[in-house]
């Protein structure tokens, strides 16, 4: 397991941290890309989860930044990345979009990406695994 301190991590922003030799997104979700997630027609997804569902508090987001088509990291990290037509995640090897909770929206990818097993340790403490 891996303990992260969320603290200096300003909503709007994202950080990616390493376990299990893989990058694991957290971003601190903004008021507005809480209710984007939230908004969406759950029926209308390929892998149908709400967004209540991939998260434990509404303004963290933690999931693994592997694409579930062939393995990528998708762009959607920095500020400066294209994060696709859903203000996520873009995959530019085959063109996946992500939403602002990490759920496949358009492209190839099959599955949404996957939030691994985490809890809050503090307030602004998340350990992974």
């Amino acid at each position: 397991s891996t303990e992260v301190d969320l603290t200096p991590v300003e909503a709007g922003q994202a950080i990616t941290v390493m376990w299990r030799g893989a990058p694991v997104f957290i971003r601190h979700r903004t008021t507005e890309e809480i209710m984007e997630a939230r908004k969406v027609d759950v029926a209308e997804l390929r892998d149908p989860q709400t967004d209540e569902e991939r998260v434990k508090k509404e303004q963290w987001l933690v999931m693994v930044g592997i694409c579930t088509h062939l393995g990528c990291v998708p762009l959607g990290q920095k500020p400066s990345d294209v994060k696709g037509e859903y203000g996520g995640w873009f995959c530019p090897c085959h063109g996946s979009h992500y939403d602002t909770s990490g759920r496949i929206r358009k492209g190839p990818a099959p599955k949404n990406l996957v939030v691994p097993e985490y809890e809050f340790t503090t307030d602004t403490t998340v350990r992974i695994g």
